[in-house]
């Protein structure tokens, strides 16, 4: 008779991976909670505001960080990838491979080795819009609260500065990946997304054209701890937005690229140029459109939107980004489906809303995982194999907590 193992298994620690872990080991269940950057929160500790209630993303995830570090039923593994699974449900094997992260739990944040270190390296979490140096801190909240050191940019011991500055003695240049073995009954894909590359969207002008960013890169610019400080800037010059574009389905809904709808750019964009306005009460925005999408209680945000003069809604699909080499101003070339007519607007910056691709798992890590053909995971109660968040749809955060508290209970049942 195989065996059977009431653990579970949750693959990603952002917002989803959190709500799974957190509801499924106060119900009971031993989880293990893996996570391959060296921090806790995903996607949503990157963003400045969140639907519905427009607050930091530390109002809703400090409480899941706080139900995690107070129950000993959550196993957290950052830095970790899983690199085998094998068996079936109620018996599966699951290989874990840790990075070595270079600084022991012993580091208290002080930041005296990044004050020592001489070697600088783009900051991923700001979209490399900002510098850290090799040794950092992933952001001011980040879970766990300690330090990391960049292999790919660190000389080792070579150069070693941080070793001495660290009065606790956390750095460990010697430390090793560390390979773990672990069983449980069920296993939850909660491994989130990532922008879909604008760089394919030629006309565009995404990484040609200086003023042209991603709207990944404005919920960093937005934020009081990202590149700006909050201040809406221009990337080229530093200097304060007028007039900003967002182009919707930038890559979306288009058989050459995305051909499903992501779900969440509408609302993220009316969020952003409510940004925009409020940084400036002066800018304009104008927001180019396919189709609005604004479900539910959405639908009272975009009414609001619509009733701010500054801010003009227009349907038709954009054809090109041009730029002024001597003044780096932008020129939308679009339609305007409703005017019957093609539009040449100038603007200061250029927002694109670039859609959801799935992280996913690799088709051969577990075979039997269903994948759908844009690369959402499809669940199957019968193999105890589980999707949630974006993992397996896209969604706004709240239908991704929605899902992860479904995901956990569906893990709940016995054979």
């Amino acid at each position: 008779m195989a065996s059977h193992h009431e653990g579970v298994l949750v693959i990603g620690g952002g917002v989803s991976g959190m709500t799974t872990a957190v509801e499924a080991a106060e119900a009971g269940r031993e989880v293990h909670l893996v996570e391959t950057n060296p921090y806790l929160g995903g996607r949503v500790a990157r963003l400045n505001k969140y639907f519905p209630k427009l607050c930091p993303p530390w109002c809703g995830l400090e409480i899941n960080l706080k139900r995690i570090r107070q129950n000993p039923r959550i196993h957290v593994l950052v830095d970790t990838d899983v690199t085998g699974i094998n068996g079936a449900r109620g018996d599966y094997k699951a290989t874990l491979r840790t990075r070595p992260r270079f600084v022991t739990p012993g580091c208290t944040a002080c930041g005296e080795c990044a004050a020592a270190c001489p070697v600088d390296r783009p900051d991923e979490f700001n979209h490399a819009m900002t510098k850290t140096k090799a040794v950092y801190l992933p952001f001011l909240m980040a879970h766990p609260q300690r330090y990391a050191i960049d292999a790919a940019a660190c000389p080792g011991a070579s150069c070693a500065k941080c070793v001495p500055a660290c009065r606790y003695g956390a750095i460990d240049l010697g430390m090793k990946a560390v390979e773990t073995e672990i069983h449980v009954g069920r296993i939850v894909v909660a491994t989130g997304w990532r922008p879909y590359e604008a760089e394919k969207l030629a006309s565009l002008g995404y990484g040609r054209l200086g003023n042209v960013i991603t709207n990944v890169m404005m919920e960093r610019i937005a934020s009081r701890e990202g590149p700006t400080g909050g201040r809406i800037l221009r990337p080229s010059d530093g200097r304060q937005v007028g007039s900003v574009a967002f182009v919707q389905c930038a890559g979306s809904r288009d058989e050459n690229h995305l051909p499903y709808c992501s779900a969440v750019c509408c609302m993220a964009s009316l969020k952003q140029a409510r940004y925009v306005r409020e940084a400036n009460p002066e800018a304009s925005c104008e927001i180019f459109f396919i189709d609005l999408r604004a479900a539910g209680r959405h639908e009272d945000f975009l009414q609001a939107i619509q009733k701010d003069e500054k801010i003009r809604l227009t349907k038709g699909k954009v054809a090109e980004i041009t730029e002024d080499p001597a003044t780096k101003q932008l020129t939308v070339v679009a339609e305007d489906v409703m005017g019957g007519s093609l539009v040449r607007r100038p603007f200061d910056l250029v927002v694109l809303a670039t859609g959801m691709v799935p992280n996913g798992l690799p088709a051969d890590l577990v075979p039997a995982l269903g994948i759908d053909e844009d690369g959402f995971t499809i669940e199957s109660e019968d193999l105890g194999l589980f999707g949630a968040g974006v993992a397996a749809g896209p969604s706004d955060v709240s239908g991704c907590v929605q899902q992860a508290t479904a995901a956990a209970l569906k893990v709940m049942f016995r054979d």
